[in-house]
C-alpha cells in the first residue's frame, strides 16, 4: 500500500514498529500508577497514539542522521531509506507529521505534557547524534524510552508525581542501556573504522559485557524500588524474580565470539520482558 511517506511495509521497517513493545507498556504502566488502576480511556488512548508518533519520529531522523553511514555498513545497507523505497524528502515529511501528531496528542492531555512535549522531541532527536563524540550513546537512548513511565504519570496526573515513576525511568534507562550495548557489538569494527562510539567499539568487548551487566543488575534493583515506592503487592516481586532470571538468560546469550543469539537477546527476550512487568504492575495493584 502507497501512502505519501512511501509504502506502507516500508515505512514500518523504517521505525520498525514491531519494537513499540519495549516503551509502550512502560507508558501504560505510568499512567496505571498515577491512576492507582486502569487510566481513563482517553488518556491511554491520546498517550498510546503520542507514544508511537514520537517514537516513529525518533526512528525516521535517526534514519536520516545515520543514512551515510547506513549506506557504507553490509548490515544496513538494505534500509528503505538506503535502497531508495522510501526518500529522504518523504521521511523528512514523516517527521514533521509524527511530530505534529505527538504535540497533538500533548495538547489534548493536559498543559504540562504540552510544555514538554518539544523538550521531549528534542531529546529523542539528539540520541541519534551522541554517538559521534561518546560512547554513552546507549544510556542516552536508554533515557529517552525511560521517559515513558513519566510522560505515562503525567498524562494521568500532572499536578503530582512520587517516586515509582522515577524508579522506572532508572529502571528502563539501564535496560535499554545494557540491550543496545550487546546489539552493538554487531558494529564494532564498523565503528572504529568510522570513529563512531559504543561501550564494545571504545572500551572492548570484555569490558562492555561487564557494563551491560552492571546495568542488568541496576535494572532489577530499580524495579524492586518502584514496587516498594507504590507500596505494590508481592505478586511484583514475583515478577521482579522471572525479570531478573530473563536478563540473566540473556546476559549469558551474549558471546562477543559468536553473535547468533543476539536477535534472541535483543528482541525476543525484551519482548517478553515489558508485557510481563506491565502485568505485574497491574498484579501489584490489584491483587
Amino acid at each position: 500500500m502507497r501512502t505519501p511517506f512511501g509504502s506502507f511495509g516500508g515505512i514500518c521497517r523504517m521505525v520498525k514498529i514491531e519494537h513499540s513493545v519495549f516503551a509502550l507498556p512502560y507508558a501504560w504502566a505510568g499512567a496505571c500508577l498515577a491512576a492507582k488502576g486502569l487510566p481513563p480511556l482517553k488518556n491511554f488512548l491520546l498517550l498510546t497514539v503520542a507514544m508511537v508518533a514520537v517514537r516513529s519520529f525518533a526512528m525516521a531522523f535517526n534514519r536520516l542522521a545515520d543514512l551515510r553511514f547506513d549506506a557504507d555498513n553490509p548490515r544496513t545497507q538494505k534500509r528503505p531509506l538506503v535502497t531508495g523505497e522510501i526518500g529522504v524528502g518523504q521521511t523528512w515529511t514523516f517527521c514533521g507529521v509524527t511530530a505534529a501528531v505527538f504535540v497533538l496528542c500533548c495538547w489534548a492531555m493536559n498543559s504540562l505534557c504540552l510544555w514538554l512535549s518539544a523538550p521531549a522531541l528534542a531529546w529523542a532527536a539528539v540520541y541519534s547524534l551522541v554517538k559521534r563524540f561518546s560512547p554513552l550513546c546507549h544510556f542516552w537512548l536508554g533515557s529517552t524510552l525511560g521517559l515513558a513511565p513519566l510522560a505515562g504519570w503525567i498524562s494521568v496526573d500532572p499536578a503530582a508525581m512520587t517516586l515509582a515513576p522515577v524508579m522506572l525511568f532508572f529502571a528502563v534507562t539501564f535496560w535499554v542501556a545494557a540491550f543496545d550495548i550487546y546489539y552493538s557489538f554487531q558494529d564494532i569494527d564498523f565503528d572504529r573504522a568510522h570513529n563512531l562510539h559504543s561501550v564494545p567499539a571504545d572500551l572492548g568487548p570484555d569490558t562492555a559485557l561487564a557494563i551491560a551487566g552492571f546495568s542488568h543488575a541496576m535494572t532489577t534493583i530499580f524495579l524492586v524500588l518502584a514496587g516498594l515506592s507504590a507500596h505494590l503487592s508481592l505478586w511484583w516481586y514475583a515478577v521482579c524474580l522471572g525479570i531478573a532470571i530473563m536478563l540473566l538468560i540473556e546476559h549469558k546469550l551474549m558471546l562477543p565470539k559468536d553473535l547468533r543469539h543476539v536477535n534472541t537477546a535483543f528482541f525476543t527476550l525484551n519482548g517478553i520482558i515489558s508485557p510481563v512487568m506491565l502485568a505485574g504492575i497491574l498484579l501489584g495493584i490489584f491483587c
